[in-house]
């Protein structure tokens, strides 16, 4: 039997002291291991909240009832500057006069006891773009800045000042008794009304055609008449030369066939043919119903024209003075750097022209006014002679003047269909457009609800997220903290590697050492 060989292994465990101890650190890894292990219960809590936050603002939407929204724009000259197309001050709160709203309420068989709550609920707000304000902003703290003359100066030729011309229609119906779908109907058919309204205002005149239609020219004295035609159709060829002159594209109706001149043509041949045809009769023939009362007219028509040229005159005399004493506007061109001399030239302004204008009006009334009471003056003499009109004279006379009423109205008629066209298809074509009208549709509302939902989506989502990240680091603190704490319990600080590599050592020593026996025993 061959000598037992005794081997002896002796494992020697080295215990370093760590650098750093008392210190805890978390590896990234961790963190990323406790984020993945609480994945799934994130996820579910971030459908929740989504799901809460939507509901939350869902119900605020409906609760509150959300204003319905419109947007309107107006493009025609003069509303830059804050006109309107007469001239005058543009407001934008004609939009919801109550005839207007009355008309909609009308339209959609609504109670009119409603008009007062939605006018009262209505905000129409003027948009400015940003660029504008930035401008505006600008020039306003150049001028705050302004120490000398020449800003001043500066200041007189800029224009900071801006009208807008988009207009936002807000209505908050939650101040009147109806819902959104009325509500949107409602605001919808007032923009509508407005198209119409905003035609017949700044077309065609139609205080011009009531007032011709409205007139019963057989009240009147013959001669009466005649001046009566003679101031509408005095009017309607004004009318009528100023459509003219602005009409830049040669208009003719597709309705009437007519353009502006062929009108202003047709109206100054009724009354220099047909108008001066009658009055001539009249004043040859001594034709009137009452001589003493025709008298009586012409000698007052004979004093207010008198004192309606002194007037005249008067004005256009001070006119003139203003002219020859205005002083034009005056524009400094600085020079360039080079020859150190600078210019300046003049030039008119809008009130210098202004004043021409009003000399050329106020010189035409003054020489109708004198043609007049010459006119008034024949007119009395022949009343004063001793002829004496016909019983068929007078009846000849009333056929024309009612033919000649006839003429004039349908000369009304015409016009009033031809300048409704032109207004409509080319002046303010594009004057006036709604650009966003209001919507009453689910999905507009499901829209409203999405978009209010987002600011509470995001607090929710942010919260949930911010909780589930804290879980994870103090989940992750807790790991490392138990791990740190483990070789003192087993008092061993060594590492977890080195205690794996030992029992494995120990393993590999006695498995040679159980070889070792079984050779011994062979």
């Amino acid at each position: 039997m061959k000598k037992k060989d005794e081997r002896n292994l002796n494992i020697t465990i080295k215990n370093q002291e760590k650098e750093n101890k008392g210190e805890l650190i978390i590896s990234v890894s961790a963190l990323f291991s406790q984020l993945k292990k609480y994945f799934a219960v994130w996820l579910v809590f971030a459908i929740i909240g989504a799901m809460l936050a939507t509901a939350f603002a869902g119900f605020q939407t409906f609760v509150s009832k959300p204003a319905v929204t419109a947007l309107v724009s107006f493009t025609y000259s003069g509303i830059e500057k804050g006109k309107d197309p007469a001239g005058n001050t543009f407001d934008a709160n004609s939009i919801k006069s109550p005839d207007i709203i009355e008309a909609a309420l009308s339209d959609l068989d609504l109670e009119l006891s409603n008009l007062d709550s939605i006018r009262k609920n209505i905000i129409i707000d003027g948009i400015i773009p940003e660029d504008a304000i930035d401008r505006i902003t600008a020039y306003k703290h150049v001028y705050e800045k302004a120490a000398n003359e020449n800003l001043k100066a500066v200041e007189a030729m800029l224009d900071v000042s801006y009208y807008p011309t988009l207009y936002k229609i807000t209505f908050k119906y939650g101040g009147t008794s109806l819902d959104r779908e009325d509500s949107s109907a409602v605001l919808n058919a007032m923009l509508e009304e407005y198209r119409t309204y905003f035609y017949k205002k700044y077309g065609f005149n139609q205080q011009l055609g009531t007032s011709i239609h409205a007139v019963d020219y057989s009240d009147y004295d013959y001669a009466e008449q005649i001046d009566i035609f003679n101031d509408s159709l005095s009017t309607i060829e004004r009318y009528l030369k100023n459509l003219a002159t602005d009409d830049n594209n040669l208009f003719r109706s597709n309705e009437t066939g007519f353009s502006f001149n062929d009108l202003y043509r047709a109206a100054q041949t009724i009354r220099s043919i047909d108008l001066d045809r009658i009055s001539s009769n009249i004043t040859v023939n001594n034709i009137t119903k009452d001589k003493t009362a025709s008298l009586a007219y012409c000698d007052y028509r004979i004093e207010s024209l008198e004192r309606n040229t002194a007037s005249l005159q008067d004005t256009l005399e001070t006119i003139e003075d203003s002219i020859a004493k205005y002083e034009k506007d005056t524009i400094l061109i600085f020079g360039n750097g080079t020859d150190g001399n600078d210019t300046s030239y003049s030039q008119a302004s809008e009130e210098y022209d202004r004043l021409i204008d009003k000399r050329v009006s106020t010189s035409s009334q003054l020489a109708d006014a004198k043609q007049n009471i010459e006119y008034y003056k024949s007119r009395k003499n022949a009343l004063n002679s001793n002829k004496t009109a016909t019983k068929e004279m007078k009846q000849s006379v009333e056929e024309q003047l009612e033919a000649l009423g006839n003429k004039v109205k349908e000369l009304v008629d015409i016009t009033e269909k031809t300048a409704n066209e032109y207004y409509q298809n080319v002046e303010f074509k594009n004057a006036y457009s709604i650009l966003v009208p209001a919507e009453s549709a689910a999905s507009a509302a499901l829209s409203k609800v999405v978009k209010n939902a987002v600011i509470p989506i995001v607090i929710a989502e942010a919260l949930i997220f911010a909780l589930y990240f804290m879980i994870a680091f103090v989940a992750s603190v807790i790991s490392a903290s138990r791990k740190e704490t483990l070789p003192a319990d087993g008092e061993d600080d060594g590492d977890d590697g080195d205690i794996e590599d030992v029992i494995n050592a120990i393993e590999d020593a006695a498995e040679d050492e159980s070889d070792s026996k079984k050779k011994d025993k062979k």
